[in-house]
């Protein structure tokens, strides 16, 4: 599925209709409505054109229980934001990447635990890291430029 996730794009509603269905797991159209109707003033039709888009795209799933459908979704949230982000970052240079983490993880709440996580990691990349990252804009990197 991550194949198909990465080369997947979403549009913002759609992405505010996935956050409803990964946290009730499973869920009715008339929920996900509720929700939005209420916090988005987006209409029944629009939302179901939204859920609608998200099946044809493959990521979220349908099945019949007695006269209602329940729809979840076909990848994790934690595997959607991955690849969204990975996507993304490889369309950056790779020397600017680390300056951007640095302005994320300053925006980003984080608990306690993810705060330790990424210490322990960034502890270990450490042992291994290069001294700078070249930038990778230009084919030759021969040429002199700058980033």
């Amino acid at each position: 599925m991550s194949e198909k996730v990465m080369k997947m794009n979403i549009s913002d509603a759609e992405w505010e209709v996935m956050r409803i269905i990964w946290t009730l797991d499973e869920v009715k159209s008339s929920e996900i409505i509720d929700q939005l109707s209420e916090r988005m003033s987006w209409t029944e039709s629009t939302i179901k054109t939204l859920i609608r888009r998200l099946v044809d795209k493959g990521l979220v799933k349908t099945r019949k229980k007695g006269r209602a459908y329940i729809y979840s979704a076909t990848v994790s949230e934690n595997e959607m934001m991955y690849q969204v982000a990975k996507d993304m970052f490889a369309h950056m240079c790779d020397m600017h990447k680390g300056s951007l983490l640095i302005r994320l993880i300053k925006e980003i709440p984080l608990s306690k635990s993810a705060i330790k996580e990424i210490q322990a990691e960034l502890n270990q990349m450490e042992q291994s890291a290069p001294e700078s990252v070249p930038c990778d804009c230009l084919h030759n990197k021969n040429k002199k430029h700058h980033c």
